[in-house]
């Protein structure tokens, strides 16, 4: 038996978007694929971090008190202040590249190279104020103490504002040694040697009334636990293990050290896409001085950059509301 194929004209068109899908060149769309990739990535690390607040909602840091700092302005408390700053360059940096894809869908080239220019200079402003922010964070202003159960003590005065431990607080001349690999436990550092010991901050504590000892957690308006002064003193000579100066991956003078593990993690992963960022769009910065765009008559290399960039901006907004605000 013959079998007769009728050809009905549909062969080889199934596919109907061409080589430019959704109006979209290939290059767009895989940038659109790596920001949907991407942003899955943020909503997982915020989704984490939302979790774990969640759970220790009564010890954690409390924002207003940890971010603080403004460059040059040293000892003034100004809650957000710099952080806020930081938000409105990169929210800036977005607004000149959105000007500069404006001006290169119309060929102008000198605007091009003066937009890039500047989204360039909002890069790396937020990106060293990052560092910044990082290294006031490690160091720390005022000085804690770690207690046994791993909570942590802070030291206020009777108006309940924070007291740095060098306010009352006296280092004994004596040697010290941290342990280390060659005099200590094998493979353990202990790192650097706080400034006082627990006995020092005891001994202050005990010559200056004013200073009370307040916890981590949280009362039922919203502020920290502050200790009267026969229960700071005992809690501090009971429970008094290790002190604490700045945040790092294991302890964190401004309470939970989960919290920093996330700052760190969360806002060093974003650094690191606004770092990347700031790379990328010299190489095009260039390329638009050298005329390459001028020359493909096209500076859609821009525009994708552009979507990368508005990404950037995007996830710093979750960040900055997850961390800063909520």
């Amino acid at each position: 038996m013959n079998t007769t194929v009728v050809n009905t004209g549909t062969e080889g068109k199934t596919w109907g978007g061409g080589n430019e899908p959704l109006k979209a060149s290939y290059g767009k769309m895989m940038m659109w694929f790596f920001i949907v990739s991407d942003a899955l990535t943020f909503s997982g690390f915020l989704a984490a971090y939302g979790f774990s607040r969640f759970k220790f909602i009564e010890s954690w840091p409390i924002a207003d008190e940890v971010f603080t700092h403004v460059p040059f302005l040293h000892g003034q408390e100004l809650p957000m202040i710099y952080v806020a700053f930081m938000t409105f360059i990169l929210i800036m940096s977005s607004v000149t590249m959105v000007l500069a894809v404006d001006a290169g869908h119309k060929m102008q080239k000198t605007k091009v190279t003066w937009y890039m220019f500047l989204t360039i200079i909002g890069g790396l402003i937020f990106v060293g104020s990052q560092a910044w922010e990082w290294a006031t964070f490690i160091k720390g202003d005022y000085g804690a103490v770690q207690t046994k159960g791993g909570n942590i003590l802070q030291f206020v005065d009777t108006d309940g504002h924070r007291v740095a431990l060098s306010d009352f607080v006296v280092a004994e001349h004596k040697d010290r040694t941290a342990h280390e690999r060659k005099n200590g436990l094998w493979f353990v550092d202990e790192g650097t040697l706080p400034t006082y010991t627990v006995d020092e901050v005891i001994h202050g504590l005990e010559s200056h009334e004013n200073v009370l000892v307040r916890t981590q957690m949280i009362n039922e308006h919203g502020e920290k636990t502050v200790l009267s002064r026969e229960e700071s003193l005992k809690q501090l000579k009971d429970n008094g293990k290790l002190v604490v100066e700045g945040a790092n991956l294991h302890v964190n003078e401004y309470g939970s050290p989960l919290f920093a593990d996330f700052f760190f993690f969360i806002t060093g992963f974003h650094g690191f896409h606004v770092f990347s960022g700031v790379v990328i769009n010299i190489i095009i910065f260039f390329n638009v001085i050298l005329g390459t765009y001028e020359r493909r008559k096209s500076y859609e290399m821009v525009e994708k950059v552009g979507l990368y960039w508005h990404f950037v901006d995007l996830v710093w907004v979750f960040v900055f509301t997850f961390f800063y605000l909520v």
